[in-house]
C-alpha cells in the first residue's frame, strides 16, 4: 500500500518550478476573495480511490488588491495550493485534523509529495494517514505556481518578506479553505522559520508545531552571507539588466546554484556517494544544469532576500502550543556548534529540541524532508498534543 500511494501522489501532482518535482499538469481552479471569503468547501474535492485523499486536490486562492508590509501592492495575488485527504469539523463547525505543511526556499509544496516524505508519513497507519488527516501544501508567494516576479512583474513585483508570506499562508487556511484550527503546524527550512511565525502570531490556533532546520533568531552570520552572496550575484551580473532581462542570465544562476550546492551539502553522505574527483564534478554539473534550468533569477533573487524581516526570537514565550524543534549536526546553515537552538528552545514553555546526528544516510541541511530520521518524534508530538 505504501508504494501504491507514492505512485498515486506523483500521478496525481501537477508541477511547480522547484527542483526535482513531477510534470505539469492543467491549471487549478481557483478561489477568488473579494469583499467576502470564498465558501470553504470552494475547489475541493475528495479522491475517491483506495486511500481517500491520496490524489492531491489543486487550486488557487486569489486576493486582490493587495498590500505588502512594506507599502507596495498588487493588483492580485494569487497562492496555489494543494490538499491530501478530507476535512473534518467537530459539532460546533471547528476544524479538527487539518495539518499545514510549509516549503524551504525556491521549492514547493510539490517537494512533499517525494518518497522520503509521503512515503513516509501519508500512508495507512503512518503518523499523517491521509484517511485521519487533512494535509495542506502551498506554494508560498514568489514560488511554485504562486504569483512571483517571473509571471511578468520581474523588479516591479513586490518585494515580498517572510510576514508577507506568513499572511498570506494564513488567508489561505482561513478564508481559502475554511479552517480556523489547525492540528499540526509543520515546516522545513524557510517554511521551519515560517513555523515559529505562525506559533507567535496565532498561538491558540494550533495543536502543535514541528520546526524543522532553522532557527528562532535573526539570520546573521554564516547563513546571512550565503544569502548576500547569491543576492550579489545576481545583482552584479551584468546580463540582469536591473530585472529587465530577455534571456536568463546563465552566470548568475550558476552562481546561486553552486552556493546553494555548499549551503545544502552532507559531508559524509556526499563522500560516499561520490568518491572520486570524476563522479563529484559530474555531479556537479548535473545538479548545476538542473538548476539553471528551471529557475529564474528574479524568483530566486526575491526568495533569497525575503528573510530580511525574520526575527521570531523576541516573543517565544508567546508560544503555548508543544512544540518539537528538529536539526541535523550536519547542516551548514544552521551548524550546531552555534548553540542556539538548545538555548533558546528553553524559553518555549512545552519546547523540545531534537539534534539528529550526521551519518552516510542523512542529508545535511536537507534531512528536514527525510521523515524516517524524525518521524518517530512526530509521532510523540501528535500524542502528547492530542485535544481532550
Amino acid at each position: 500500500m505504501r508504494y501504491r500511494l507514492i505512485a498515486m501522489l506523483m500521478l496525481g501532482a501537477c508541477s511547480g518550478r522547484a527542483r526535482d518535482e513531477p510534470a505539469p499538469c492543467p491549471p487549478a481552479p481557483a478561489i477568488v476573495v473579494d469583499a467576502a471569503p470564498a465558501p470553504a468547501d470552494a475547489a475541493i474535492a475528495v479522491d475517491a480511490g483506495p486511500v481517500a485523499g491520496a490524489v492531491p486536490v489543486e487550486g488557487d486562492f486569489v486576493q486582490r488588491d493587495v498590500a505588502f508590509a512594506n507599502g507596495e501592492r498588487i493588483a492580485e495575488l494569487r497562492i496555489h495550493y494543494m490538499t491530501l485527504g478530507t476535512l473534518q469539523k467537530d459539532a460546533a463547525g471547528h476544524a479538527t485534523n487539518a495539518v499545514l505543511v510549509m516549503h524551504g526556499t525556491t521549492g514547493s509544496g510539490q517537494q512533499f509529495l517525494q518518497p522520503q516524505f509521503a512515503g513516509e508519513l501519508f500512508g495507512p497507519g503512518q503518523p499523517l494517514d491521509l484517511t485521519r488527516y487533512y494535509v495542506i501544501l502551498p506554494d508560498d508567494i514568489g514560488h511554485g505556481r504562486s504569483s512571483k516576479p517571473s509571471d511578468g512583474l520581474r523588479a516591479r513585483f513586490p518585494h515580498y518578506g517572510y510576514a508577507d508570506m506568513v499572511a498570506a499562508e494564513h488567508t489561505l487556511v482561513q478564508q481559502g479553505l475554511g479552517v480556523d484550527h489547525l492540528r499540526l503546524v509543520m515546516g522545513t527550512s524557510m517554511g521551519c522559520m515560517h513555523a515559529w511565525m505562525w506559533a507567535e502570531q496565532w498561538p491558540t490556533a494550533m495543536d502543535a508545531v514541528m520546526p524543522l532546520a532553522c532557527l528562532p533568531v535573526p539570520i546573521a552570520g554564516r547563513n546571512r552571507q550565503w544569502r548576500k552572496l547569491v543576492i550579489d550575484g545576481i545583482e552584479q551580473d551584468p546580463a540582469w539588466r536591473g530585472g529587465d532581462y530577455t534571456s536568463q542570465p546563465t552566470g548568475a544562476l550558476r552562481l546561486a546554484a553552486s552556493v546553494l550546492a555548499i549551503a545544502g551539502s552532507a559531508p559524509l553522505e556526499q563522500q560516499a556517494r561520490l568518491p572520486t574527483p570524476e563522479a563529484a564534478d559530474k555531479d556537479t554539473s548535473e545538479r548545476a544544469a538542473k538548476f539553471i534550468a528551471t529557475h529564474d533569477a528574479n524568483d530566486v533573487l526575491y526568495a533569497v532576500a525575503a528573510s530580511r524581516d525574520y526575527d521570531p526570537s523576541a516573543a517565544l514565550e508567546a508560544i503555548v502550543a508543544p512544540v518539537v524543534f528538529v536539526n541535523s549536526t550536519d547542516d551548514f546553515i544552521n551548524p550546531p556548534e552555534l548553540g542556539i537552538a538548545e538555548a533558546q528552545i528553553k524559553r518555549v514553555k512545552r519546547g523540545r529540541f531534537v539534534m539528529i546526528p550526521a551519518t552516510a544516510l542523512t542529508h545535511g541541511h536537507g534531512t528536514h524532508t527525510w521523515a524516517t530520521f524524525w518521524k518517530d518524534e512526530l509521532v510523540k508530538l501528535l500524542a502528547e498534543s492530542e485535544p481532550r
